[in-house]
């Protein structure tokens, strides 16, 4: 068990990419703080880990609330005594052409996308200085290293946490803490439920393996990275997208 005995704080984590990762952490025998917008989701994905024999716990989170950020980190590191990995996964779209794109529109993706990010790492990091060690990966995407039409908003955030996490692996690599992101290409996650099938089958055709990514794929590399086997890898921005950029 790569994981074994390990704190793992995960945001977004009721589905998706982020409910597949507390499944794949608990399974690799961390503890998965499952935290999200809705709490009967939450308890849906801690019950459903604990059914299979793992450990989970879980708190309602909105990473746009710093109190309530403060307040879940607090007691995790209270309950569990240390918080060893943070998984910045938590994320939204809401996209617009730059024309039609609004303030509010705008505002929103970055405020969950990126001051979420930001203010969720630096809620957890002095509990790592105080262990000399830990992990943070977050959720950046290929919108993040090449852009992407109508994607304004998110693509900033996602270039945002890219300079983020290349600026905090070296101020806190020296620490003990490495930190790291992922860039998913297109997964297959209900976000793309909505989408007709020939826009889906473009999506496939953009990449050279010709289909989506799952979010198990994505929650294996997220307990990679954040695992002792990565244990000198710091400050990457991990592309996962099947070759799309090629």
């Amino acid at each position: 068990m790569r994981l074994k005995d390990k704190i793992a704080i995960i945001t977004g984590a009721a589905n998706g990419i982020g409910l597949a990762t507390a499944q794949k952490f608990a399974a690799e025998g961390a503890t998965a703080i499952v935290c999200d917008l809705n709490i009967e989701q939450v308890n849906k994905a801690v019950t459903d880990i604990q059914a299979t024999g793992g450990k989970a716990d879980g708190y309602e989170l909105n990473v746009t609330d710093r109190a309530r950020v403060d307040e879940v980190t607090a007691a995790v590191a209270k309950k569990y005594g240390r918080i060893d990995i943070l998984i910045n996964n938590a994320g939204i779209t809401k996209d617009a052409r730059l024309i039609k794109m609004t303030e509010e529109q705008f505002d929103d993706v970055i405020n969950v996308n990126l001051k979420g990010v930001f203010d969720c790492t630096q809620s957890v990091v002095p509990y790592m200085l105080a262990q000399n060690k830990g992990a943070i990966v977050s959720a950046s995407s290929v919108v993040g290293l090449y852009g992407n039409f109508g994607q304004t908003n998110y693509a900033a955030t996602k270039f945002g946490v890219i300079g983020f996490t290349k600026s905090w692996a070296r101020e806190l690599g020296a620490k003990g803490i490495r930190v790291n992101a992922v860039c998913p290409g297109f997964i297959a996650t209900n976000i793309l439920s909505t989408i007709p099938e020939n826009v889906l089958e473009g999506m496939r055709d953009r990449c050279w393996m010709h289909r989506l990514g799952t979010p198990d794929e994505m929650a294996n590399i997220y307990a990679f990275l954040a695992s002792d086997e990565a244990s000198y890898i710091n400050g990457v921005a991990l592309e996962a997208s099947g070759g799309m950029s090629l």
